[in-house]
């Protein structure tokens, strides 16, 4: 294990660093949101209507709430191998709990800067809380029963593509909350929404794998042949990708559209559904995950130390980075020539249709935005390291 872990720490480097890549990337694509001029009226996959920059702006953004919903499957089942059984499923009870109280009331609030909550924003966080308190229940059960499950879960759901539930006002949002949720707009009362954009099973299928996946990481087994896994599994995952895209019968509910132009093909072929994550795109993106989980193992220099930074505070970087894009987001808003008339557009606050940037300047703004929150990461990490308060545990 000398190969993937730090010196000295407990962390297994390849997991950090994969993750804090995909936190990086994943600031981008809330830049975009926050900053680019057709964010809040263009779809940016679009092949009728994007161009390649701001295909590929969006697209690779795709891999990041995947791989960190894997990965945290995988940290669940290293976590668990230092407590009881009890005590990790109490723990991880606990912990989803607290996650999706924390995107209620902390994230939605540095998402819309809107302190009268008229909208409650229900994204990565609230899945992942969720799937942490089924994962807490099936675990108790056994390690076969998660993996089982996930692969139903990965595999299965996209049936009700096929096979519709009976429908009524009650199953209507059960089916929403738990499996087809895609932008859902829950009306509460007169001024008051909820803007569901993960439904729950999906993701949890994802996580569930990602704990089945974890074995592969205790100390006793065999470096190589974790590698090989990895490869083998995350070759065999993009295999079923390119079958299923192929066939276009099963695993993504709009139909591949084809085109007299060869570059939007191409765009048209890699445009899978994220929301709810259907099992065309889970098996594209976890099928990337997995291969560059191996090139991990061995990619020890400095940069990787820089992502190793970002992805062992992941909490504290996500909650953090949206505040301060949205406070950049408040000068922008003013010094781009709006006044108070203008702030509130729902979801978001300081953020009218008409506002924004060409790419280059979200660009920028990324960069700007991930270089400031580097010191922080590392004063956050270092503070983990060296201090035993039991609430780090749920950060």
């Amino acid at each position: 294990m000398t190969s993937v872990t730090e010196q000295g720490s407990k962390r297994i480097l390849s997991i950090d660093v994969l993750r804090g890549l995909v936190m990086l990337i994943m600031a981008l694509d809330h830049t975009r949101d926050f900053f680019h001029i057709e964010a809040m009226t263009g779809d940016p996959l679009n092949p009728d209507t994007t161009t390649g920059m701001l295909y590929f702006t969006r697209f690779i953004t795709h891999f990041c709430a995947p791989t960190f919903v894997f990965l945290s499957g995988l940290s669940a089942y290293l976590s668990a191998q230092n407590k009881t059984p009890a005590q990790a499923s109490k723990f991880l009870f606990k912990r989803g709990i607290w996650l999706i109280v924390v995107e209620i009331v902390l994230i939605t609030l540095g998402i819309t800067f809107n302190p009268f909550y008229n909208a409650i924003v229900l994204q990565v966080i609230w899945a992942i809380g969720f799937s942490m308190i089924f994962l807490a229940l099936f675990s108790r059960i056994s390690y076969k029963t998660v993996l089982v499950t996930g692969f139903l879960l990965v595999f299965g759901h996209n049936l009700f593509d096929l096979f519709p539930a009976p429908s009524n006002i009650y199953s209507d949002v059960l089916l929403k909350v738990f499996f087809t949720a895609s932008g859902t707009i829950f009306p509460i009362g007169k001024e008051h929404i909820i803007a569901d954009l993960y439904a729950v099973l999906p993701w949890t299928g994802i996580m569930f794998l990602g704990y089945g996946a974890g074995k592969w990481f205790k100390r006793e087994y065999d470096v190589k042949k974790r590698k090989i896994n990895l490869l083998n599994f995350g070759a065999a995952a993009l295999v079923l990708f390119v079958a299923l895209r192929i066939a276009g019968v099963y695993g993504d509910p709009i139909p591949r559209k084809e085109y007299h132009d060869v570059f939007k093909n191409l765009l048209s072929f890699f445009n899978v559904s994220k929301y709810p994550p259907s099992l065309q795109y889970t098996s594209l993106i976890i099928g990337v995950g997995l291969i560059l989980l191996a090139v991990c193992e061995k990619f020890k220099n400095k940069l990787s130390k820089v992502f190793a930074t970002y992805g062992s505070v992941p909490f504290f970087y996500y909650v953090i980075h949206f505040y301060l894009l949205h406070s950049i987001l408040v000068v922008a808003f003013f010094a781009s020539g709006y006044t108070k008339k203008d702030i509130i557009n729902m979801p978001f606050m300081f953020r009218p249709n008409t506002f924004g940037f060409d790419l280059w300047g979200v660009y920028l703004i990324w960069i700007v935005v991930i270089l400031a929150l580097y010191y922080p990461c590392k004063w956050f990490k270092k503070y983990k390291e060296t201090h035993s308060k039991w609430w780090l545990s749920y950060l």
